[in-house]
């Protein structure tokens, strides 16, 4: 009989996918297939070929990119030399995790789904496209195409005799159990937040705690968001950037939430523990040191403050000893219970610690073993660098809008991240954060001489003030900048620095202020309205074309702005000015960075 063996791989960039990869092993366990989940990266791609079963779980990043835990699987996977048979012993499933509001929607899964198939693999299902904006998110798409696939398995690779489906009803152990030292341990679990030696170039493996030199608002008081300028002194850490990369940052849990949640699970913050792996085979959480307290636990790994998963809600309800609370946990963990679980977490973006709050009997009854299988741990963040080394060496600088809003909830929400940052005083002694660089998505032009149009509204702005500062330090003047934002008089970043550099010569600036007049003005209003410039700019010097800001609307707005400028300035036809703007991203010479 066939061995009855299921490799699940993911691919993930904020979680979402490697929570539905390790849901998925869960699932197998009920249907006794020995599993494995793990990163597309932590994997052997050369064992692929002796890999009976494969569920490849997949997010999309940027502007249809893979995810950095998979890059190497994604270039082995398409080099030419591949045989066209390599795979044919492989049946596979390609479940995709995007958000439809992005052009490339999906497109990692559909690519890979379509690759595998070259290779020979047999396709159990079609691919699976989850949206996040689907008003009950991926999991609309998920939850029947998982049926489908456990039929497809379990025709394929019956139970054997004897063996029993386990059932819903029963808990399944959890991943780690987590032993107590004695009171008298020695403490640990501090040490990750100090400077440490390089040890090669930071990662996030090996962060580098930054002393935060300064943290400066550069909104008007009176304004409502909150946007910081903030800079680290990077000296000793071995980074190195360039304009258009990305800063990663590792954020914490404020001690208020900390203490509530200790509070409520009767944690003693103190306690020291280690985790040990209930399967041999499984590894431990790499950034979790051990021996560990409860309190760096709770404060640098477990993200109470993110908005519950559906899994949440299933696990929860196995701890349950209080029958109106175990009902509505069911409820929610239900697939007919979607619509109201959407209302009552992911619509008011109720957090972790504001669900247990509301279910204190099963919360206090939560088994300490299970944290980690509850709760995710908490992701960095990422920022575009707003500096250039070569205007400050040895420093970073990003800029950050503090994330604050009203939902129905009588408390504001809050970005952890922003929050956390925002409220780091350099003044009141050292303060570090965690962090390390990637290489961002957009490349600027590699001879200085070639001009460049830079469109970045609100924080957008943050890659091209490094890409500016880079290029006065290497003496180019061909630079234009346009930048939108509210009010002239109150978010108008950094406006001293602009107009210092228009005056040397250093920059062309269009500003579009959208609430200083009646009719309101968007940075896409003065593309068109300086129209004859940009054709110039593009036709006879070359331009490179770069924009970043929010995805909502402005991409596409901007976009008309640019093919009507085509057509105008340029003659051409709307198809040609929209085949002309297609083959500029092609050659790299329009890029973007949206996010949402």
């Amino acid at each position: 009989m066939a061995e009855r063996r299921l490799l699940v791989l993911f691919g993930s960039q904020t979680g979402t996918a490697q929570d539905t990869a390790e849901r998925i092993g869960r699932e197998a366990k009920r249907w006794h297939l020995r599993c494995r989940v793990e990163a597309l990266d932590s994997c052997d791609v050369a064992n692929l070929i002796h890999e009976p079963l494969v569920v490849f779980v997949c997010a999309t990043t940027g502007q249809g990119d893979p995810p950095d835990n998979m890059k190497m699987f994604w270039r082995f996977l398409f080099r030419k030399n591949l045989p066209a048979g390599s795979l044919c012993q492989l049946d596979y499933a390609v479940l995709g995790l995007g958000d439809s509001s992005y052009p490339k929607f999906n497109f990692v899964a559909k690519k890979l789904h379509k690759r595998v198939l070259q290779l020979g693999g047999n396709p159990l299902l079609p691919v699976a496209l989850g949206d996040d904006q689907h008003d009950l998110g991926p999991d609309a798409v998920v939850d029947p195409w998982l049926m489908a696939l456990w039929d497809k398995i379990l025709a394929l690779y019956p139970l054997p005799p004897g063996l029993e489906i386990i059932s819903p009803d029963v808990r399944l152990p959890p991943k780690y159990t987590l032993h107590y030292l004695p009171e008298d341990s020695p403490h640990r679990g501090s040490d990750l937040l100090q400077p440490t030696a390089p040890q090669g170039a930071p990662c996030e493996l090996h962060p580098f705690a930054a002393r935060v030199v300064s943290n400066q608002r550069v909104t008007a008081q009176s304004h409502f968001q909150d946007v910081r300028l903030i800079e680290f002194d990077i000296a000793g850490s071995g980074i190195t950037f360039s304009a258009g990369d990305v800063v990663m940052i590792q954020p914490q849990n404020c001690p208020e939430d900390v203490q509530q949640f200790c509070q409520l699970l009767r944690l003693e913050p103190d306690r020291c523990f280690v985790l040990e792996p209930t399967e041999p085979g499984t590894s431990l959480p790499p950034l979790l040191p051990q021996p560990c307290t409860i309190r760096y636990l709770v404060t640098h790994y477990l993200d109470i403050s993110c908005v519950p998963r559906r899994s949440f809600f299933e696990l929860l309800s196995y701890f349950s000893t209080n029958e109106l609370e175990r009902e509505k946990l069911q409820e929610f963990s239900s697939a007919q219970g979607q619509e109201e679980l959407y209302s009552y977490c992911n619509r008011p973006r109720r957090t972790t610690l504001e669900v247990m709050w509301d279910f204190p009997h099963t919360t206090s009854a939560i088994p300490a073993d299970y944290l980690l299988d509850l709760i995710p741990r908490i992701r960095p963040r990422a920022f575009s660098i707003a500096s250039s080394l070569l205007a400050h060496p040895e420093r970073l600088q990003i800029l950050v809008a503090v994330v604050r809003y009203k939902t129905r909830l009588s408390k504001p929400r809050r970005g952890l991240c922003s929050t956390w940052l925002a409220s780091l005083n350099p003044e009141q002694g050292d303060v570090h954060v965690p962090l390390w660089v990637k290489r961002g998505g957009m490349k600027f032009p590699a001879d200085p001489a070639t001009p460049v149009i830079m469109i970045g509204p609100g924080t957008g702005v943050a890659p091209f003030r490094a890409a500016i500062q880079e290029r006065v330090a290497l003496g180019c003047k061909g630079n234009c900048l346009f930048f939108g934002c509210r009010y002239k008089s109150k978010d108008f970043y950094c406006q001293t620095e602009w107009e210092e550099l228009v005056t040397k010569g250093f920059l062309t600036l269009f500003t579009a202020f959208s609430r200083d007049q009646e009719e309101k003005v968007y940075v896409q209003h003065r593309i068109r309205e300086n129209g004859r410039l940009l054709w110039e700019l593009l036709s006879t010097g070359n331009a490179h074309v770069y924009l970043a800001g929010n995805a909502k609307d402005m991409p596409a707005a901007v976009a008309e702005a640019l093919q009507s400028v085509l057509q105008l300035e340029g003659g051409l036809s709307p198809s040609e000015a929209e085949e002309h703007l297609t083959a500029l991203e092609r050659s790299q010479r329009f890029q973007s960075e949206t996010w949402s």
